[in-house]
Parts: C-alpha cells; structure tokens; sequence
C-alpha cells in the first residue's frame, strides 16, 4: 500500500525499468533475508518481520505493469493485455501453494550448505525459488523490455518519462482526466477486493464451524476450493477477452457485481438444520443467558469427540451457533463458484476501465493509489469479516456483504455514464 504509489510516480518521470529492477531486487533481498532468519542468536522475530514487510514493498510494483500495459496498448488492445496480465497472476497464486507442497516433501531438517550457513529445508525452499525467479525477473527486464508508449488509437507516442529519437511520433493528447470517473472508480475497485479478501478469510472459520471439520481436513480441502477457484479466475479472464468485445468493460463490470451478490445472498443460513456444537472446555456460566439457547441446549445431545483430533464443530463461546441454521456444503459450493465467476470479472474490468478513463499521459501515480486503495481493502477486509463473523455470526456477516454490494451497485450506476475512455469523452474516438 505505501510502495504502490511512490514506484507509480517514479515509473511517471523515469524509464520503467528502474522501479521494476529495484522493486524485484528489494523482494530478492527479502527472501534471502527470510532464508537466513534462524541464524542470528536473537531478535529471530524481528528479521522475520523484516523480510515479510520487504517482500509486501516489492510487490508495489504492480502499478507500474498495470501502468506500462496502458501506455503500450490501445483502446481495442487494453482489455485483452490486462486481462492477460489477470491470467498469469492467478497462474502464479495456483502454482505457488503447488510448489510449496512439493518443497514439504524436502521435511524439516533437508540440508545445510555450511559455507554459506544456509538451510535448505521445505520452510526456506520456497523463498529461495521466489529468489531465483526474482533474478530471472531482472535479467528479462533488463535484455528484453523496451520502453512503448502509443496513443488510445494504437499511433506511436513520445515518451514523456523517457527521452527516445524518433521523428514519427505524435504528441499525447491534452485534456482533463474526469476525477469522479478516477474516485469512483478507486471505491469500486477497494470494495472488489474487500469483498474477495473477506471470503478467503472466512472459509477456513466457516467451514470448521459448519461442517465440523478439523484444522486439517480444513486446510486441505479449502486450499482444494481456493485452487479451484484460481483455475476459474484463469478461464474467466480468457472469457472476458472476448465478451468485453461484444458487450463492453461497464456491462461486465456491472453483471459480476450482481453474480457477487448473489453468491453472497446464497450464503446467509436458512432452514431449521443446525450446525453441531463443540461443547470442548464447556465451564459454567459460559452458555448464553437466553431462554432460545437453554430450550436448544436441553434438546440436543451431547456429542463425545475424538480427543485424539480435538474438539470440532461450532464453537458455544458464539453465541450465535445455538440459533443459526447451518449453511449446507452444497450452498456454499455454489456460493464459491459465483464468487468465483464474479470476482475476476470485476477485478480485471475496473482497472481497464481505470486506466482508460486516465487517458494516454503516464499512469503511475494513478495506478499506484489504486493499488494501494486495493492493498487497503486486503488490509481491511479481513479485520472486518473476523469481528463481525464472530460476534454476530454469518447471517450478519453475510447482510452486510450483500448490502455493501448493493451499495456498489448503486455507486456504478450513478457514475455509469462517466466510465469511458478519456479519447471517447474528448471527441477524438467514437465508442
């Protein structure tokens, strides 16, 4: 969040590769950092915190891609190149658990290359490949990527953060960037990635409760689920290519919100079914003092668990398990499915809407605060759902994601008209 915006501006006055090169090699270092954080005899924590914080700086690079994929494509190019850019990403967060799966294999102790003092074991091997890859990163940014920048007509445009030759390049157009278009677009954008960062937080919790499965069959099987729905974000992008072409960045835009919606309002619990109690550690004094909750506490019957795997099911510390109906396996399947079809969409569709309301001057600065506004929602999301999942439960939780969509809803179709193209809004490009 706080790198995003200071790579933006400094890809706006300088060649590109200069942020890109430092941002990989801050993230390099910073896994190197982590590889070696058991060797000092103290402090172990702080180095850890250290080297995560570094990593997170390095990744504010992001804005400058999102910036250089704008200002290297045309209007008909845009959405195509950023939603191939989407693809690749979900590749990455598919692949990334995959590998560290096959690094476990390595176990704990794994090996000790002496001369150096490191340890390759299957905590350190993981960083030690985002390492390798990082490395990899510069050398094709500094053999391969050549500075571009065209106007939204695709004709080839000076480039104003990096002095080149040339004598059949155009002047960036001039005009005024449409900032209720630019505001508008930033809250939709942090209300997209709330809602995706809240329901990763909550599936774990969710369906421990629900389906009282243990932290481990958890893990597994929702890592299955989120893995599923990297596979479905990849196809979504490919999708959106070619649906964008027919019905528009703002109608997709629009039509994810819904699916979002719904996926979210196929989540609250209904029915008469409830979800089994874990009643593990159960002192006096610590059932709600409701008559609902002693009539259920009178009626159902006493589980005995296995205390080999630890106590399952819905904590009685949440109140709210005595009197919420379950959510059934199959609602929340469908559920992630929809999430899963709408989340992508919205993602990939608000920063190209995003970067073509900027129009063909650089986009860094822009692009930096909008992923930092994107950083803020990750940030935020999760503090969110956890206090309000556990207070008051999922019917709550879940009414207020469902609101908070329809207020998004609203908040798009108020500022629809003003989503276009800053070529389109000046006159010199027809829709």
């Amino acid at each position: 969040m706080v790198a995003s915006p200071i790579f933006g501006l400094w890809s706006n006055y300088r060649p590109r590769k200069e942020p890109l090169t430092v941002s990989i090699f801050i993230s390099v270092a910073a896994n190197c950092l982590y590889a070696y954080v058991q060797v000092p005899a103290s402090h172990n924590k702080y180095y850890m915190l250290v080297a995560r914080g570094l990593v997170g700086f390095g990744a504010g690079n992001v804005a400058v891609i999102r910036s250089y994929i704008a200002g290297a494509t045309s209007l008909q190019e845009r959405t195509s190149s950023m939603a191939n850019t989407s693809a690749c990403q979900a590749l990455g967060f598919i692949l990334g658990p995959v590998f560290q799966t096959c690094f476990a294999l390595i176990g704990e102790k794994g090996v000790t290359w002496d001369t150096i003092k490191l340890q390759i074991n299957m905590y350190t091997a993981p960083v030690l490949l985002g390492a390798f890859l990082g490395i990899l990163n510069i050398i094709l940014i500094l053999t391969v990527l050549r500075e571009h920048r065209v106007d939204d007509s695709g004709r080839q445009c000076k480039n104003i953060n990096f002095e080149e030759a040339s004598t059949d390049e155009v002047q960036v157009p001039q005009g005024n960037i449409d900032q209720v278009a630019v505001v508008a677009t930033n809250v939709l954008f942090f209300v997209i990635l709330f809602i995706f960062a809240l329901f990763e937080t909550i599936v774990t919790p969710l369906t421990m409760d629900m389906y009282a499965w243990t932290r481990e069959q958890a893990v597994l099987y929702d890592g299955i689920i989120l893995a599923a729905l990297g596979v479905e974000a990849v196809i979504i992008f490919m999708g959106i290519k070619l649906l964008s072409k027919k019905v528009g960045e703002r109608a997709i835009l629009l039509g994810g919100l819904i699916v979002v919606w719904v996926g979210f309002f196929i989540l609250l619990p209904w029915g008469h079914q409830f979800p089994k109690i874990q009643w593990e550690d159960l002192h006096n004094n610590s059932i709600p003092n409701t008559t609902f909750g002693e009539i259920i506490i009178t009626l159902w019957k006493i589980p005995r668990e296995d205390h080999n795997e630890g106590p399952t099911g819905c904590p009685v510390e949440q109140a709210w398990c005595l009197y919420t109906p379950m959510i059934h396996l199959a609602q929340f399947l469908t559920s992630a499915v929809l999430i899963g079809i709408g989340y992508p969409s919205c993602n990939v569709m608000s920063y190209t809407l995003y970067s073509k309301i900027l129009g063909p001057k650089p986009q860094g600065m822009y692009m930096g605060w909008l992923t930092a506004s994107g950083s803020a929602a990750r940030i935020l999301g999760p503090v969110f759902i956890s206090q309000v999942y556990a207070a008051w439960g999922p019917r709550w939780a879940f009414s207020l994601v469902c609101g908070m969509v329809v207020l998004t809803i609203t908040l798009l179709g108020v500022v629809y008209r003003r989503l276009i193209a800053f070529s389109v809004r000046h006159g010199r490009i027809q829709e």
